[in-house]
Order: structure tokens, then C-alpha cells, then sequence
């Protein structure tokens, strides 16, 4: 029991330090490519840090796996390198002792990353996919930002803008670079409102502005000057919002619908929770360091063990979609074989010493 508790401790330390690195490189790295596609106008800047939470929501399902797996992994080997194993293994306990405090420790870990994969991602997915969906049906004078060029929601559109106020739907000192069935023009004018149309379309009014437009390479441009000049916006604001990608389905939908789409979607955050239990297990054996010799080689093996595992069930995932493999093919392909890899690993530690029997390698050591 003692034993038990220190180990769930030195775990739990070790688990909030790693999360804190990872979670802090992942956020700033998030931040930063948010922060990148608001300065483009792909995203809505003002919901910048709504998008950012949002964002590192859908990635704690897989860091949450990463974090429970090293500090596992650097646990054990600390141990080892220490020799508090020697102690431990002296007594006459083995490895296989530590698999109880650890599956104590990862159990509501396990827990956390089910729901997080099964409810909270697809709701951050949801959110965020929404909020792109009504950024990009805004008005194309709502989008623009005061000193910055946009392009429209139809890319036939850059504007440019001194100044912009959006309870009013007006913009001054307007310049506006259009392409119309292979001519180019340019409008400037001093201000623009928001009309509609008894029909329901809307339009951007200009006042007192000119227009350019002709073919480039040709020299004959066409000048215009207006008093009022109208563009209608094609996308209007009340246009209903298009169907959601599988990443953002609840999952009760997809378990109504179950489409090849919808079948890969779910083994991957159903095998989310098994994966994170797996490589906890699975880092207990790969924890084992000579002390005289280093821990660099275990911590690759230990780092390629988890890209392999994860790519497999990126893999599984896309040959369930493509109707290439079954539901249940896709769970045993990937879960069932890093379950005999850990069974594996661990009786190698614990019951042998080496990969091949002593009389078989003696035997052959003879046979020579």
C-alpha cells in the first residue's frame, strides 16, 4: 500500500510537469496559426481566443495519451536508473507489481480522455467549424478591417478601407479591386452603406467615387465617375449554415448514421481511452534502463513505439472510411496488436532474459 501511493504521487508530479511543457508548446504553436489566419482574414479576429480554447480542447484527447505515457515511461526508469529496482527486484517482487498503482494512477486519466474524445472534441470541432461558417457569410464590408486588405467571401474582391463602422454598415475612403469576366477594374470612393433590397438582396452602396476597368495589356481603360455606384454581396448573412464534416458530429449522430465516414470517425475516438490505457501499460516494460549504459536508446524506442501507434490508428481510421476494412477489423488491426506487444514486453522482462531461450543459445554456442 505504501508502495502503491508513492508511486501514484511520483506519477502524478510527473504527469502535471510533462502536461504543463506539452500543453504550453501546443497552445503557443496553436496560438500563433490562429493568430497568422486572422491576420490573412480567414478567421474573425475578434474570436481569436475563443478559437484558440476551443482549439487546444480537440488536441487533449492525444496529448493527455502522450503525457500518461512518458510520465509513466520516466518513472520507471528513473527507478531503474537510481537502482531502485535492484531493491525492489531483491525483495521478490517483480515488474509485474507495478501494474496495479499504474493502472490505479491512468483509470480516471482514461476516464477523462473518453470523454473529452467522445464528447467534448466533437463539440469544440462543432464550434469552431461554426464559427468559420458564419465569418465566411458575413458581409464583405463586415469582414474588412480598418487598414488591411481582404478578399471577399467569392475571391473576385480585395478591399481596402480607412475606416470602418460596423454598427452603421458604413466604410470611408473606400478602394475596391474587382475582376469581372476577364476585366479588371478599380473603384475608389469616399463611402459605402449597407442596402437591401425588397427582395431580400443586399448591396453595397458607394457615393462619390470613379471607377477603372479595362483588359490588362491593353491600353484601352475605361474612367467613370459616379455619384452613386451599387455591388451586390453575394453571400447573405442569413444563409443557412452547410453540413458539418464527421470531425464535428456528435457522436449520438454518428451512431444514428452509420456511414463508412461515420464508422471511422468512431473507431477513432472510441480507441482513443483503449490507447492511452494500452501505452500506459505499455510503457512499463519500455521503462526498463541499464544504468550503466544510458536511457537515450529507450526513450527512442519509447517515442517511435507511440508515432507508430498513433499513425496505425490514423491508418485504421482512413481504411475503415474507404470501406477497406470493418469496424471491428480496425479495433483488433491496431488495439489488438499493441495488447500482445505489451503482454510480449512484459514477459520478456519478467520471465526471460534474453529474446531466445539460455539452452537454445547454448546449444547453438556448442553447435559451432
Amino acid at each position: 500500500m505504501v508502495f502503491s501511493r508513492s508511486v501514484v504521487t511520483e506519477l502524478s508530479s510527473t504527469a502535471g510537469a510533462v502536461f504543463t511543457v506539452l500543453f504550453s508548446i501546443l497552445f503557443s504553436v496553436s496560438l500563433v496559426r490562429i493568430l497568422g489566419q486572422a491576420a490573412v482574414g480567414s478567421i474573425d479576429s475578434g474570436a481569436v481566443f475563443a478559437i484558440v480554447t476551443l482549439a487546444a480542447l480537440t488536441t487533449l484527447p492525444t496529448l493527455l495519451a502522450l503525457t500518461l505515457f512518458i510520465a509513466v515511461l520516466m518513472t520507471i526508469s528513473r527507478s531503474f536508473r537510481d537502482s531502485e529496482m535492484v531493491v525492489w527486484f531483491a525483495s521478490g517482487q517483480s515488474l509485474l507489481s507495478w501494474i496495479r498503482p499504474v493502472l490505479r494512477f491512468a483509470a480516471p486519466i482514461v476516464l477523462l480522455v473518453a470523454v473529452l474524445s467522445l464528447l467534448i472534441t466533437p463539440w469544440a470541432h462543432q464550434q469552431i467549424a461554426e464559427s468559420r461558417q458564419r465569418f465566411a457569410q458575413r458581409d464583405d464590408v463586415s469582414r474588412v478591417a480598418a487598414g488591411r486588405f481582404i478578399e471577399s467571401a467569392g475571391a473576385q474582391r480585395v478591399f481596402f478601407v480607412e475606416s470602418v463602422d460596423l454598427h452603421g454598415a458604413t466604410v470611408r475612403n473606400i478602394f475596391v479591386s474587382h475582376r469581372s469576366q476577364g476585366r479588371e477594374g478599380v473603384i475608389v470612393a469616399r463611402q459605402g452603406v449597407i442596402e437591401v433590397a425588397p427582395d431580400g438582396d443586399r448591396y453595397l452602396v458607394l457615393l462619390q467615387g470613379r471607377r477603372y476597368e479595362g483588359v490588362p495589356g491593353q491600353a484601352q481603360y475605361r474612367l467613370v465617375e459616379f455619384d452613386r455606384y451599387a455591388i451586390r454581396i453575394d453571400v447573405r448573412p442569413d444563409a443557412p449554415l452547410s453540413e458539418l464534416t464527421a470531425l464535428a458530429k456528435p457522436t449520438r449522430q454518428l451512431l444514428r448514421e452509420p456511414t463508412s465516414v461515420h464508422r471511422g470517425e468512431l473507431l477513432w475516438r472510441s480507441g482513443m481511452p483503449i490507447a492511452a490505457l494500452l501505452l500506459a501499460l505499455l510503457a512499463i516494460p519500455l521503462g526498463h534502463v541499464n544504468p550503466r549504459v544510458g536511457r537515450s536508446a529507450n526513450l527512442i524506442i519509447a517515442v517511435l513505439v507511440f508515432v507508430v501507434y498513433h499513425n496505425g490508428m490514423s491508418i485504421a481510421k482512413a481504411w475503415v472510411q474507404q470501406e477497406r476494412l470493418s469496424f471491428s477489423g480496425g479495433l483488433l488491426l491496431v488495439h489488438a496488436l499493441a495488447a500482445a506487444l505489451v503482454a510480449l514486453l512484459l514477459v520478456r522482462r519478467v520471465y526471460l532474459q534474453r529474446w531466445l531461450p539460455r539452452w537454445f543459445a547454448l546449444r547453438r554456442t556448442a553447435g559451432s
